[in-house]
């Protein structure tokens, strides 16, 4: 991998704009490399790489922005929301770390901010050295940008933002709001399928003029194509219709996002794969792992491994399902890098997996934190990805991955067996069910069967049509409550007395023996009749 510098802090300025970011105080020239995100936790050891941009969650005092500064060390930067309390002390800080202060506007939520940071971070992800950096959209929305003298927006057919121009603060609220978002506002989206503006856009081969009502300023657009694919949309903010001039460069501008659009999903196709790759090689912790996760740069001890999966419906179309999954990959890879800046995630298969460095805690509490943190996760994504998180036990080192990884198999299978969804489990807390399941796996892989009474009991329910076999399983799980038991299965007491009476006089089963009684359990729910 290539340790070339993904970006500087004055490019990332340039390429968000005053509309997000902005300069509180400056140590001088912004050329510091950026090579991260790292969100503050007062509770956590800060640990930051150089190059990091710390984003200080809940400070706004003078004296606590001194304080994070002399902590930062080698960052690159510390934002703050604004209005920032900068005074002389903070400036002098500033002077004698090297560390600029950057203010993010209170329209923003950190998570969106993290998310743009990350997104222009990105295209350096993965390089190797020789490598050409990624295509830079953004540059090319400040082109399209300065020759329409509009401000632009890049769009996916999602209407999801992929890159902006500067001079946002010159549009109207909707399209600041988009840029924060990164996602067009529903509310706008609605209104322009109720005019037909999406489907006029996508029949047209020129740009398209729609006047707005209200405060908005009106929009010139055109549909990003490669021959009859539609791959995204330009949007420009402009007051009047664009001159014939203007028409033809954001017409030839379509034509070289499209070239970008097809390069980046090659390279992001490719990158993926890479990731994919250099992840299984670190979960399975053989010879390579160190040098796999060299390459990735993730931590290599005091790890938890994360398997995450989608529980949704798997029918429907395959194309449409794994961009889910790559979708709820790269939400999870978000999501932990911005808890550390050593952890990864990558899909491998239908799973989404990733390793998650945790600091030193007490017997058993890293497990739960790696709980808490995937608990956060589908939080967030909510309804939009309905999952399944399992989470295996910690790794001291890079050897013991592989078993971390084996641990969140397992407990993400227990909850597929709960037929769950949205749910997590850490090993520990399913470890009896995860080992039921592989004593089923193994019967079922020497083609054993039933024996003993159960198999009595199972040959006479098939043989007659009777219910011995609920009738026991109703038994045991209300501890020999009959009472319970026969509420459980819609009978009368007396009537399951029966039942139970028929049912040890045909198995020839003891219910006074625990060890029967343990037996006949286990066999019920390893073979699961």
């Amino acid at each position: 991998m290539s340790n070339r510098p993904r970006s500087s802090l004055r490019r990332i300025l340039e390429d968000l704009g005053s509309t997000v970011l902005d300069v509180a105080a400056s140590p001088g020239e912004l050329d510091a490399e950026v090579t991260g995100v790292h969100i503050y936790d007062p509770l956590d050891e800060l640990l930051l790489a150089e190059g990091n941009i710390l984003l200080a969650v809940g400070v706004d005092r003078a004296e606590q922005i001194c304080a994070l500064l002399d902590a930062a060390g080698p960052a690159a930067g510390v934002v703050v929301k604004q209005p920032v309390d900068v005074d002389e002390l903070v400036r002098a800080k500033v002077l004698e770390t090297g560390v600029a202060v950057l203010g993010l506007t209170r329209a923003a939520s950190w998570a969106q901010v993290a998310a743009l940071l990350r997104s222009l971070l990105a295209e350096g992800d993965l390089a190797e050295p020789g490598e050409a950096p990624a295509d830079d959209l953004f540059s090319l929305a400040n082109a399209v940008c300065a020759l329409l003298d509009a401000p632009v927006t890049i769009e996916d057919r999602s209407s999801r933002v992929l890159a902006y121009s500067g001079r946002q603060d010159e549009a109207d609220p909707g399209r600041v709001e988009t840029v924060l978002g990164r996602q067009v506002p529903m509310r706008y989206r609605r209104m322009l399928e109720e005019r037909g503006f999406f489907r006029k856009l996508y029949q047209s081969h020129e740009p398209i003029y729609l006047e707005l009502d209200g405060d908005s300023i009106h929009r010139a657009a055109v549909a990003v194509r490669s021959g009859d694919e539609i791959l995204g949309s330009i949007w420009a903010a402009v007051r009047e219709p664009l001159s014939d001039q203007r028409q033809r460069a954001l017409a030839d501008a379509a034509k070289i996002v499209a070239l970008q659009l097809l390069r980046q999903r090659a390279g992001a196709d490719t990158r993926r794969r890479l990731r994919a790759d250099l992840l299984s090689t670190v979960l399975a912790g053989g010879k390579d792992a160190a040098e796999a996760a060299g390459r990735l740069g993730v931590a290599s001890e005091r790890l938890c491994v994360l398997a995450a999966q989608l529980s949704g419906r798997s029918d429907g179309d395959a194309a449409r399902r794994e961009s889910d999954r790559q979708r709820f990959c790269d939400a999870l890879a978000l999501h932990v890098g911005a808890i550390h800046p050593k952890a990864a995630a990558a899909l491998v298969g239908s799973v989404a997996y990733a390793v998650l460095p945790l600091h030193a805690g007490s017997g058993g509490e890293e497990e739960s934190r790696a709980v808490r943190v995937a608990e956060s996760f589908l939080a967030r994504v909510g309804p939009r990805h309905p999952a399944n998180i399992g989470v295996g036990r910690l790794a001291g080192n890079l050897s013991e991955v592989a078993r971390s990884r084996a641990d969140a198999d397992r407990a993400l299978r227990v909850l597929r067996a709960r037929e769950a969804s949205g749910a997590v489990a850490g090993y520990t807390g399913v470890h009896f069910e995860a080992l039921l399941l592989q004593l089923a796996d193994l019967a079922e892989a020497e083609e054993q069967a039933p024996t003993g009474p159960y198999e009595r009991l199972l040959a006479y329910d098939a043989e007659h049509g009777s219910e011995l076999v609920p009738t026991l399983r109703a038994y045991l799980d209300a501890f020999g409550d009959v009472n319970a038991a026969a509420a459980r299965v819609h009978v009368h007491a007396n009537t399951f007395r029966y039942r139970l009476k028929r049912l040890t006089e045909i198995g020839g089963l003891d219910l006074g023996d625990s060890e029967a009684r343990l037996t006949v359990m286990l066999q019920m729910r390893i073979f699961g009749r």
